[in-house]
């Protein structure tokens, strides 16, 4: 995506960094959980990842106002984004009621 954005857009290199950043740590953090010392770092790991989700989800909205992106190129992205945050949501929120 950043990719093709950068290529498409070179207005916005800021806020296609961050996205980047954002969001490839969404996958990397998600990756870190699967080897989790413990039920807390586990828990951890998908919460930073679900805080990473929430900040791409805010760069895409950005992007999306500052006209990088077109208005099917948004939603096909925010909906994947979303997607995510539901999955991470429910994840972190069983891990909790099972912890108690």
């Amino acid at each position: 995506m950043c990719k093709y954005l950068s290529k498409k857009n070179n207005d916005d290199r800021d806020a296609l960094k961050q996205i980047y950043r954002s969001g490839t740590s969404i996958g990397a953090n998600t990756a870190e959980s699967q080897y989790a010392q413990s039920r807390a770092d586990f828990l951890t790991k998908l919460t930073i990842a679900l805080k990473e989700a929430n900040e791409t989800h805010f760069w895409l909205r950005r992007l999306f106002v500052g006209q990088s992106l077109t208005e099917k190129e948004f939603d096909s992205m925010n909906n994947d984004c979303e997607e995510i945050i539901k999955i991470l949501t429910s994840i972190t929120k069983t891990v909790k009621s099972n912890s108690n």
